[in-house]
């Protein structure tokens, strides 16, 4: 009898459909039963000996909540009769009504929680926290959608579990370590993160958006061509990133795409009509390697009059260092067309980047100088000083990319403009364990749109004190004056914008949410915080609105 290993996790929903993702113990049919008798069916496909399934389901109505069960090959898998899951409430699928409203929660950079019982090193896990809200009132206020923007699995920082089951499977003393070396030790990664009870309930009723980050792969995966060149000739390397983007394909790409998307996708057939997929997709990750302009991780998704668009800011990269940029051509077309496609036809654009456009303003100077001294603005020395400390301080956001900044800036600027622009233009990231709210100002002809920079992150992730200081620091008006020295010595030209933080920073695990109705958007920051002789909360710590 096939068995649920993984999932449900319910994926894409609009008005009247929805996909939900499984994964089998074998081959199988699984299917999704609503109590309306909806359903839908889908066959499992296998990658290197595992058993997937993406369930699409149809015939909703807008504004409809319908509690849902899967079955395999018959039997009915989920819900789960055992405790703890057997406290949860129905995992539902509810359709967006036709209005124009939606609900919008987004962070980056989950580690696994530790299991039940066991003492939490870092602190309440938001996704666990508003799980138990949500179940706690199953009729009240939650997500329409969850955006997860990066650093969902930690390939390079595994947790103490996992080293021991690593340790169990293969000699540690050998390159790569404690990271994980193949795609069944990222599967573990999966079990991990995605089994825990309140996670696993939480994904099942809520859908989700997913784009990748360096942990995702590595560490400052994509920083320069010279980190490429040193990373490829280790025996290790290739594999690992194979391996990387097979996981993520399966794990979390599929799940991005829309029924429609998913029924032209090339790769999704072939993967499907053979009885192991593991070649095809093997073959997609050697060519998303070879040549990353050929693959878009990137994408569009709408929700009424919001518009979403996720920024693959890591595989799309150019590293050459005189032509560096954030994004390669075609991709930097792509989200040309989109930003700036059906003028009216939305009321907020978002674009989902996991790593932060407006930075404090100390970090932003000092990645557009490093990236001049590794250009060879002040010869091979510094060029040669530039790349170490690139890679030992993370200096890889946008601004380490100054044409693609400018470009961005420009973009945004021309797709906020004019009578027909949405109410707000909104980038949201992760990456930067700690959160704020930036907002820019152009020196002339501004945005008729409210832009801001809105970071949210950990999840559930360590806050080192160095990161708080070093950012509360960065804000500041001598920090300021610092990172125009560093500017100056490298030549670099003024950002087309200014900018000013207008909320935090803030530190802890934490959760952004955007209420958007008509052109008003409402913005709230919760944080996840343990609660004397009960379980942790959901506190908000701010709460503003953005458009009115």
């Amino acid at each position: 009898m096939a068995e649920l290993r993984l999932g449900p996790l319910l994926r894409y929903a609009d008005g009247s459909s929805a996909t939900v993702w499984v994964e089998a113990s074998r081959p199988c049919t699984a299917e999704v039963r609503c109590a309306d008798g909806a359903r839908g069916e889908a066959p499992t496909f296998q990658v290197a000996g595992h058993h997937y399934a993406l369930v699409p389901v149809s015939g909703f109505a807008p504004g409809t909540t319908r509690p849902y069960e899967v079955f395999l090959d018959g039997t009915r898998v989920w819900p789960l009769s055992d405790a703890p899951f057997s406290a949860f409430p129905p995992s539902v699928i509810r359709t967006p009504s036709e209005d124009d409203s939606v609900r919008v929660a987004f962070g980056s950079c989950r580690w696994a929680a530790p299991p039940s019982g066991e003492r939490d090193p870092v602190g309440p896990d938001a996704l666990d926290t508003l799980a138990s809200r949500i179940a706690g009132d199953p009729a009240g206020e939650r997500p329409d959608v969850l955006l997860l923007l990066g650093d969902q699995v930690y390939a390079d920082e595994t947790s103490p579990a996992t080293r021991r089951w690593l340790a169990a499977r293969r000699d540690l003393s050998d390159p790569p370590g404690n990271q994980v070396a193949d795609y069944e030790e990222y599967t573990h990664l999966y079990y991990e993160s995605w089994l825990d009870p309140e996670v696993r309930w939480l994904l099942s009723t809520v859908p989700s958006c997913m784009i990748f980050d360096d942990h995702d792969v590595i560490d400052d995966w994509n920083t320069s061509a010279a980190w490429v060149e040193d990373i490829r000739a280790t025996d290790w390397w290739r594999e690992r990133l194979l391996s990387g983007l097979m996981s993520y394909w399966v794990h979390q790409h599929l799940g991005n795409l829309s029924p429609d998307e998913l029924a032209t996708d090339p790769l999704y057939a072939a993967v499907r009509e053979t009885p192991d997929g593991t070649d095809e997709l093997r073959a997609f990750a050697c060519k998303a390697d070879a040549d990353p302009a050929t693959v878009r991780w990137s994408y569009r998704r709408d929700f009424g009059r919001t518009r979403l668009l996720m920024v693959d800011t890591r595989a799309a990269r150019v590293l050459d260092e005189q032509s560096r940029a954030m994004l390669d051509p075609g991709e930097a077309r792509w989200l040309r067309e989109q930003m700036l496609e059906e003028p009216g036809s939305c009321d907020h654009l978002l674009i989902g980047t996991s790593l932060p456009w407006l930075l404090p303003h100390l970090v932003h100077d000092a990645e557009a100088w490093n990236a001049a001294l590794c250009r060879g603005e002040k010869g091979a020395r510094w060029a040669r000083f530039g790349e170490n400390l690139r890679r030992a301080a993370d200096l890889e956001h946008w601004a380490a990319f100054p044409a693609s900044f400018e470009a961005l800036t420009a973009l945004i600027a021309e797709a906020g403009s004019g009578p027909e622009a949405p109410a707000t233009v909104l980038v949201l990231s992760g990456d930067v364990h700690h959160a704020y709210v930036a907002e820019p100002r152009w020196p002339s002809d501004a945005p008729d749109a409210r832009v801001l920079q809105l970071t949210c992150s950990p999840v559930h992730n360590s806050i080192p004190p160095y990161i708080r200081l070093g950012f509360r620091f960065g804000w500041s008006a001598v920090a300021r004056a610092l990172g125009r020295r560093f500017a100056a010595h490298g030549d670099c030209s003024r950002p087309p914008v200014s900018w000013r933080k207008t909320g935090g920073p803030w530190f802890g695990n934490q959760l952004m949410t955007l209420t958007l109705r008509g052109r008003s958007a409402l913005l709230r920051l919760e944080q996840a915080r343990e609660v004397r002789g009960g379980r942790p909360q959901l506190v908000t710590v701010t709460e503003s609105e953005v458009a009115r």
